[in-house]
C-alpha cells in the first residue's frame, strides 16, 4: 500500500462516517427502544447501532468488494484483498453513553492490513467532531471544518499523570491491585468516556487511558489517530493494540513502560 492509496482509502472512510452520522443522530435522545444481545447480564444494541453499521457495510461492499469487514453488530465478512485488508467497524462505541444521552459515543472507522491498523475515523456526530489519521498526521476536524493537527501532552511522571478508563469494574482479578495503585499515584483519575477519551489523548488533554477487555473493533480504528499524535498504544503485555485486549495508551513511552510495568509486577 502506497501512502497515496491509504490516504483515499482513509477519505473514503469519512464518506462513511457521514453516512453513519446521518443514520445515528435523528435517534439520538429520541427515546428509542433498546435490545439486550445477552441472554444473561446486559450488552445494548439499538436501531442506531445497526443502521449505521449496515449502511456502512453497504457503501464498502458497493465500492471495494474485495475489502473484508469486522463489524461490531453483523459479524466478519473474511477479505480477499491480496493485503488482506479489513474494515474494522463500531457503528456506536459507547452505546451505554447512547442510550443516556450523553454524548461521548463514537462511530469508530479501522482500516487493518493483515498485520496492522493503516488509518482510523472516530466520529462524534452530535458535537460535530472527526478525529482521525492518515498518512499526513492525526487530526481533529471541528462542526465548523477547522482542521488542527494532533499532537500528546509532553512527557511527564504518573505523579503528574491525568488518568482515565472507561469502566473501574473492569479492574478485576489481577488486574485490581495494580488499577488500586495507580489512581493512588495518579494526579488525577476519572472514569467513563469510551473512546472519546482515547481521543482526548491524542489531542493533550489525557496523559494515560486503560481500558481492560477491549474488542478488535473497539480500539482499531483509534491505534493509528494515537501514534500519529506522537503516542504509544499497546496492550498491557506490549502487543500490537489494534486486535484487542487489555489497552493502554499513554502520551509517553516513559510513561508506558512505567505503568506496563506497574501491572506487571
Amino acid at each position: 500500500m502506497t501512502n497515496s492509496q491509504t490516504d483515499a482509502l482513509v477519505s473514503f472512510a469519512h464518506g462513511l462516517a457521514d453516512a453513519a452520522d446521518q443514520a445515528i443522530l435523528p435517534l439520538f435522545r429520541s427515546g428509542l427502544n433498546v435490545e439486550n444481545k445477552l441472554e444473561q447480564g446486559f450488552d445494548p444494541v439499538t436501531a442506531a447501532d445497526q443502521a449505521s453499521e449496515r449502511v456502512m457495510r453497504e457503501r464498502i461492499g458497493a465500492q471495494y468488494p474485495d475489502h473484508g469487514i469486522l463489524g461490531e453488530e453483523f459479524g466478519t465478512e473474511a477479505s480477499a484483498h491480496p493485503d488482506g485488508l479489513t474494515w474494522v467497524l463500531d457503528p456506536i462505541d459507547g452505546t451505554r453513553a447512547f442510550i443516556c444521552g450523553m454524548p461521548t459515543w463514537m462511530t469508530l472507522i479501522g482500516l487493518c492490513d493483515a498485520q496492522k491498523a493503516l488509518g482510523g475515523v472516530a466520529s462524534q456526530a452530535y458535537t460535530g467532531e472527526r478525529f482521525y489519521a492518515d498518512t499526513t498526521g492525526a487530526w481533529h476536524r471541528d462542526r465548523a471544518g477547522n482542521k488542527t493537527q494532533l499532537q500528546v501532552r509532553p512527557a511527564r511522571p504518573l505523579e503528574e499523570a491525568i488518568f482515565c478508563s472507561t469502566v473501574p469494574d473492569h479492574f478485576s482479578g489481577a488486574l485490581e491491585q495494580p488499577y488500586q495503585t495507580l489512581k493512588s499515584r495518579a494526579k488525577l483519575t476519572r472514569a467513563g468516556g469510551d473512546a472519546y477519551i482515547f481521543c482526548l489523548l491524542a489531542a493533550g488533554c489525557i496523559d494515560l487511558v486503560i481500558d481492560p477487555g477491549l474488542q478488535p473493533y473497539d480500539i482499531a480504528a483509534l491505534v493509528p489517530i494515537i501514534e500519529q499524535a506522537g503516542g504509544v498504544v499497546t496492550t498491557l503485555e506490549g502487543a500490537p493494540a489494534h486486535n484487542g485486549g487489555d489497552i493502554i495508551a499513554a502520551a509517553s513511552a516513559e510513561l508506558h513502560e512505567e505503568v506496563c510495568a506497574l501491572f506487571a509486577a
